[in-house]
């Protein structure tokens, strides 16, 4: 009885096995197909010429804005939980041209930027205000922000930190 069961497992699986391959033959003429529709998207969606984008072989445009920041990273230090704080990131557009911040985005939810929405000439200062909310949160706190502008690279890292203290050493309750 073992036997059979076994032999019959082995049959089912290699017939499984064997009727899993790939059959090419189903695939082809579907590469006219596909070229016509990728013609048809490149019409409709044409390519943008990005300066930011490109290979690493690329120069450097030396006309492009520059985000200069006073500070890259602030630690609030120890905090207490449920706080909610708040610090202003300050930068200069030490470019030739003017600085354009697309986004903003922040590593986690609890984190949320706020930033200079109009262009900033050349010499001309903005501001990125980062707001982290502690709810939830202990320990040692690490936020980033990528802050997307037409500078090169055109993605650059601000970062916020915390120690969130736990309710026991917020002192007694009284």
């Amino acid at each position: 009885m073992k036997r059979t069961l076994f032999s019959g497992l082995l049959l089912s699986s290699w017939l499984l096995v064997g009727a899993c391959t790939n059959d090419k033959s189903a695939e082809v003429g579907t590469e006219g197909m596909n070229a016509a529709a990728t013609a048809a998207s490149d019409v409709a969606n044409p390519t943008v010429d990005n300066p930011n984008v490109g290979s690493e072989t690329e120069a450097p445009n030396p006309n492009a804005p520059v985000m200069t920041f006073t500070e890259n990273e602030f630690n609030f230090g120890d905090i207490k939980p449920g706080t909610v704080v708040k610090h202003t990131f300050s930068f200069t557009n030490t470019g030739k041209s003017p600085l354009l911040i697309e986004n903003a985005t922040a590593s986690c939810g609890c984190t949320t930027p706020n930033w200079t929405k109009e262009p900033i000439a050349p010499g001309a200062k903005g501001t990125i205000d980062v707001q982290f909310d502690s709810q939830g949160k202990t320990g040692l706190q690490n936020k980033e922000v990528a802050v997307r502008a037409n500078t090169q690279p055109n993605i650059t890292q601000i970062v916020i930190k915390a120690n969130v203290l736990s309710d026991g050493a917020a002192g007694p309750v009284k």
